[in-house]
């Protein structure tokens, strides 16, 4: 791509406006009647000037043609005169005059220059740099530490030089350019295992694992085979330690909606290549935090040699699985220590380390209630109850772990890790579903979620949710007017929205090849993201004061509503800004929704970050005082090194 013109961008098109035709006050006249009107016109224009001032100071007024009165003849009417208060809204605020201000102001606005190119694939709060500070015990080094205030960048993150917008879903999922991920250290630690192969210009993910030789795709029918994975009622899904997420990325061929995480280690970029294939994901890790997902969020939990010690530290992370798992969940572990009594040789572990590994998993899964359905070759599959109605009973002989207190199970931001249970919602008989049941996919998106229905999510009921999903259907269709990119199946793929309530943007995108990263910033006044999970829909928690999890170039589009309204006071726009510009793919798009006095500031410093942006009225016309800017990131890339300009 280089030096040529970008291959996706092109410039926004603006809504057409609303013609108007002014009526016909004037017929034909004679030469006769059009001279003396004339006269008349200049006699009156000449009293006009004579009474506000007259005399020789006309130089300014003359010019202004705005305040010329027109003249009739006695036959017609002049149009009534209209009175204007002050605050004028449809003059002074058309997206149009804003845009113009905006521009006007461009001379004076700030500019950000490029970071240096080390850092390329910064990202703030897993900084390995920084991570050495913190405690290596649990992996706390590795969980997310982020900048002090007087340490955040004020300069744009360069892509690679030779960057090039990723392949199209579902090409992405096994092909991926080498200039946009320069690293080929897995191509050679996970080359027996079939990760991933270097191929001249790109890499290439055959889709193999570590537990699965013969692919994702065979292996995920393999578990197919122990449970349903096709009548829908497994429709979310989270992948701890997962590798370049092959097994997420064939998931979602299933109509399965997958999470994969690992932590930023010595196995370079395995977040950042599920990213670049078009797989969600995020950088985390089960260490002394809650992951950040609300409870009772996905339907299935998988771990293949993801290296977590699940029997360990009082069984904290099985038990934190636990509270992300629906219930009726399911969880599935392959690798050590299954099966350990063939493959211990080849782990190059004992026997005794294997087998009492195992028997600590099998302990902490029966205390938390689970049920073992299935050990079968390599996989083996535990489901969580539908409700704790028998597991109360239990917990009278096995107390440990012991039910949490009181407390708010999906609170998820920094929450510490606790060794007692989470209790499910009550009910009334054993076959009752905790929290409400859920419907099968697709009737799940649409259904009112057990947490509205319910009346769990203060302010918000079934009658919101209806109206919010109108709201939403009407808002996407005018975004794919003004941008009509979005109507474009596969010109976008991930896609981060970053003040979601009830998944609504999301929901309305559903049949395109895409995902949306649903965030609830923590700041927010209800927290709705169990609702989201409870859609079918896919989402994190985020304050957008801090960094997000995720690597530079991670979104081809972001939209935020009412993002800077929200954090106005609680921290710097513009390093918001400069956080959406680091996650943004070079000619990715935005879309922001704010007031406008709000979206003239947030141009301002669009300008500075080299967006091409444009302020347009709201979908219900010029007199909302909230509006739109619709910006794209122009393609940028760092200069050519000399190792790049040799090769």
């Amino acid at each position: 791509m280089g030096g040529q013109n970008p291959p996706y961008y092109t410039p926004l098109s603006k809504p057409t406006p609303t013609s108007t035709t002014t009526p016909p006050f004037f017929k034909k006249p004679k030469l006769y009647s059009l001279a003396i009107l004339t006269i008349l016109c200049s006699l009156s224009y000449l009293f006009g000037v004579w009474q506000h001032g007259g005399g020789g100071a006309t130089t300014s007024t003359t010019t202004t043609t705005s305040n010329n009165v027109p003249c009739f003849t006695s036959s017609q009417k002049p149009p009534t005169p209209t009175t204007f208060t002050p605050l004028d809204f449809t003059t002074h605020h058309s997206a149009a005059d804003e845009t113009a201000v905006a521009t006007t102001s461009a001379a004076t606005s700030k500019s950000y220059p490029p970071c240096d190119i080390k850092y390329s694939e910064y990202t703030p709060c897993e900084d390995p740099k920084r991570s050495l500070k913190f405690d290596r015990d649990r992996l706390i080094y590795r969980e997310r530490h982020c900048p002090e205030k007087n340490e955040l960048l004020k300069c744009r993150i360069p892509a690679p030089n030779g960057y090039k917008y990723p392949f199209k879903w579902p090409l992405s999922r096994d092909l991926a350019w080498y200039a946009n991920v320069p690293h080929k250290e897995l191509t050679v630690e996970k080359a027996v295992q079939n990760w991933i192969r270097f191929e001249g210009d790109r890499f290439r993910f055959p889709g193999g694992g570590t537990m699965f030789p013969n692919g994702a795709d065979a292996y995920i029918d393999d578990i197919g085979k122990l449970i349903n994975l096709k009548d829908g009622s497994i429709r979310t899904a989270i992948d701890t330690g997962c590798g370049v997420a092959s097994w997420g990325a064939y998931l979602m061929s299933r109509n399965i909606l997958p999470i994969s995480f690992a932590p930023r280690d010595t196995h370079e970029a395995q977040v950042q290549f599920a990213l670049e294939r078009g797989v969600p994901a995020l950088i985390g890790v089960i260490a002394s935090k809650r992951l950040p997902y609300p409870s009772r969020a996905f339907d299935m939990a998988h771990c293949s040699r993801c290296l977590i010690p699940w029997g360990q530290h009082d069984g904290a992370y099985l038990i934190e699985v636990d509270r992300v798992l629906r219930p009726g969940g399911y969880w599935i572990l392959s690798g050590p220590p299954i099966r350990w009594k063939k493959y211990w040789k080849g782990w190059e572990r004992t026997r005794d380390d294997l087998n009492a590994e195992q028997t600590q998993i099998e302990n902490v899964t029966r205390s938390l209630c689970w049920k073992k359905l299935i050990e079968k070759d390599d996989i083996s599959i535990w489901q969580k109850p539908a409700n704790h109605l028998k597991c109360k009973k239990f917990r009278k002989v096995v107390k440990n772990p012991p039910f949490c207190p009181a407390q708010d199970p999906d609170s998820a931001w920094y929450t510490k890790l606790e060794t007692c249970l989470t209790p499910l919602p009550e009910v009334s008989n054993n076959e009752e579903v905790a929290g409400g049941e859920l419907e099968k996919w697709p009737k799940r998106l649409n259904a009112i979620p057990p947490r509205i229905s319910k009346g769990t999510i203060n302010g918000v009921t079934a009658e919101t949710f209806k109206e919010d999903m109108q709201l939403w259907n009407r808002r996407v269709s005018y975004y794919k007017t003004v941008n009509n990119q979005l109507g474009q199946a596969g010109r976008y793929r991930n896609i981060l929205d970053m003040n979601a309530f009830l998944g609504g943007f999301a929901a309305n995108l559903i049949q395109d090849p895409l995902w949306v990263m649903n965030i609830v910033p923590v700041e927010a006044k209800v927290n709705t993201l169990g609702a989201i999970y409870e859609r079918g829909l896919i989402g994190t928690y985020q304050s957008w004061c801090e960094a997000m999890s995720t690597y530079p170039r991670t979104y081809d589009l972001i939209h935020a509503d009412s993002i800077f309204t929200l954090y106005k006071d609680r921290c710097e726009m513009e390093d918001i800004m400069l956080e959406m510009d680091r996650i943004l793919r070079p000619e990715g798009s935005l879309i922001i929704r704010d007031d406008v006095d709000t979206l003239v500031k947030i141009k301002r410093i669009a300008d500075g970050l080299n967006w091409d942006s444009q302020i347009v009225d709201h979908e219900d016309g010029p007199l909302e005082r909230e509006k739109l800017l619709f910006a794209v990131k122009l393609y940028w890339t760092a200069p050519a090194s000399s190792d790049d300009q040799q090769s």
